[in-house]
This record gives structure tokens, C-alpha cells and sequence, in this order.
């Protein structure tokens, strides 16, 4: 059984009602919006003509005095000076696939020993952020009885590639021979914070062949890495899905057949289609079927007027508006 929780975007009123001190600290250490990493694994757009990011994007590391010293140090440390002067050359540019670069093409730099080097220390530098953010984190809600969760973005395009080149230019070593979501779990139950991951309802065979995609694959080695991090995981949806087969898939990879199953899960978004009658049908059997942990089915006039069915609510509402009206 996994609570379902629904997110309607409410950011702004929030950052109305938030304490002072939370917002100053919440600036200071949580960058970019919602506490987002800053390493990017695809741009902003989708290649033309379908409806995923097929890109395979160079390595983006801000060339601060601090990111190139770091760098340099780890490469001195090892006595190969010559690694410490930049990323990899052979990475390619936007718009290119994995197999027309250098670096990410099957038999690339990616597995070669400066390869390994270069990504442990891109990846180090994630987790080592990473870390710092759930430590703030825990501080500033110790003892307030928040549960506390931390979003991993489903990157599972390229996923059935040898080298998983938009995982490694997000700062994720997951490769063909290296698990790289171990690592990134630990981290969070380190802190007790919940792993929240993404692409809940997708199924492979709904994705571009040419992408190379399997989010149905990366979902499980998240879940194996979970149960064996000792950490809680939970989910949410990446695309609005109003669809059965969409709920189906949820409700899949919820269970802990294999793996750890989901704590939570986290529909995106409420608004106006939500509440169409046959959408809200679906989301009515899918909130019910993830209770109850099973497939629940209901009669498209719904004669036993369930707690969500809204008619019901409305009444219901009227009614104690009139209990009110008369006290």
C-alpha cells in the first residue's frame, strides 16, 4: 500500500507563508529551483519529431577556480597531472548521438582509465553536493516532524547503451559495468530522506526505438539499489498520463515484487483536465487500487458513489454548509 499524493503547484503562495529564516536558508543552500543539481544532461527542447530528448550532450561543469583546482588535485593525486587540465575533448557537441562521439560510443574513452578517472570525479563532485544539501536539510527540520524527500530524475534515455551517456553527463556512473545509483541511495539514507524517483508510468515499448530507451529497466535498478542502500523510495509520474494504461503501469512498479516498492507516490498535476469526468474516473480506480493494492475497477456511473466521486463531494459539502448555516 503507498500513499498517493497529488501536486498542485503552489510554490508562490507558499513562499508567501514561509518563515524568514527558512528563506534565507533555503537560498543559500539549496540551488537552483527546487533544489536542483546544477549538472545538465540534455537541453531544454525535444529533437524534432519526437517526444523525448534523444540528445547526447557534452560534460557541463561550471570552469570556477574552485571546479579546475578540484579537478587538478584529484589528477595530482594520482600522478597524472595531464588529466587535471579539462574534461574530455571527445564528448561531442549537441545534437549528436552516443555512437558519433569519441567518448560515448561503445568501445570509447568512457571505460578507459582516464575515462573511469574523469567520471568519478564528475560523479564524486554530485554526490559530494548532494550530501551537503540532505545535511543542511536535516538540520533545518530537525525535530519538526517533516519527512523529508529529495527528487533523482529518470534519465533513461541511451539507457541501453553500453556507456548510458545522458546518466554520466548528469553526473550519474551508471553504466553497462558500473552501478551508479548504489552510490546516490546510500546517500539518502544516510540522512533518512526518501528517494523520490521518476517515470513511474512509462513502459519501454512507448519510446523512440532509436533512443535507445528503457525506463522500465531503470526503474528496477533503482528499486534493487534502494533495498540494498536501506533506503525508502517513492515515485511520481514525468509526463500527465489520465490514461488506464498509464495508472496500470504505476501500479507495477509499485510493488515490491523485486526490489524495494514505493512508500509513496506523487501524481502530476491537478488542474482542470484532472476533473474531466472520464479522467477523474481513472484517477478515482487508480487512488483506490493503490489503497487497497490491487486493480479496482469502477462503473462508469459509479453508483456507489465513492468518497472521490464528486458529486458526492458536493453534496456533501452543501450539506454541512447547511448544518453551519443552522447552528
Amino acid at each position: 500500500m503507498a500513499a498517493v499524493n497529488i501536486e498542485l503547484h503552489v510554490s508562490s503562495y507558499f513562499r508567501r507563508f514561509e518563515p524568514p529564516d527558512l528563506q534565507s536558508t533555503a537560498r543559500s543552500n539549496f540551488p537552483r529551483r527546487f533544489g536542483q543539481l546544477p549538472m545538465s544532461s540534455h537541453i531544454q527542447g525535444r529533437a524534432q519529431g519526437e517526444g523525448i530528448v534523444v540528445l547526447c550532450p557534452r560534460f557541463c561543469f561550471r570552469q570556477t577556480h574552485y571546479m579546475r583546482a578540484s579537478l587538478q588535485a584529484s589528477a595530482e593525486a594520482i600522478n597524472k597531472t595531464e588529466w587535471g587540465r579539462s574534461g574530455p575533448i571527445d564528448s561531442g557537441q549537441y545534437n549528436q548521438f552516443p555512437e558519433e562521439t569519441g567518448f560515448f560510443r561503445r568501445d570509447g574513452s568512457w571505460n578507459s582509465d582516464y575515462g573511469h578517472f574523469f567520471l568519478e570525479w564528475y560523479s564524486g563532485k554530485l554526490l559530494e553536493h548532494g550530501d551537503q544539501i540532505l545535511s543542511a536539510a536535516e538540520r533545518i527540520f530537525h525535530n519538526t516532524g517533516a519527512k523529508l524527500s529529495g527528487k533523482v530524475a529518470g534519465i533513461h534515455w541511451h539507457y541501453r547503451t553500453r556507456s548510458h551517456a545522458a546518466e554520466l553527463t548528469a553526473g550519474y556512473y551508471n553504466t553497462r559495468t558500473r552501478d551508479g545509483y548504489i552510490p546516490i541511495a546510500k546517500m539518502f539514507s544516510k540522512h533518512g530522506v526518501v528517494l523520490n524517483f521518476t517515470c513511474m508510468e512509462m513502459r519501454d515499448r512507448e519510446q523512440p526505438e532509436n533512443a535507445n530507451c528503457s525506463p522500465e529497466g531503470l526503474i528496477q535498478q533503482v528499486k534493487m539499489a534502494a533495498k540494498v542502500a536501506g533506503a525508502e523510495l517513492a515515485g511520481e509520474n514525468a509526463l500527465e498520463r489520465y490514461d488506464a494504461g498509464g495508472y496500470s503501469q504505476v501500479l507495477a512498479t509499485s510493488r515490491s515484487d523485486s526490489g524495494n516498492g514505493l512508500t509513496a507516490f506523487t501524481y502530476l498535476r491537478m488542474n482542470r483536465k484532472l476533473f474531466e469526468a472520464e479522467n477523474w474516473r481513472q484517477l478515482v480506480e487508480f487512488v483506490k487500487s493503490m489503497s487497497d493494492g490491487r486493480d479496482t475497477r469502477i462503473s462508469v456511473a459509479d453508483s456507489d458513489r465513492t468518497d472521490l466521486y464528486v458529486r458526492f463531494v458536493k453534496e456533501k459539502k452543501l450539506k454541512n454548509v447547511k448544518k453551519a448555516a443552522l447552528v
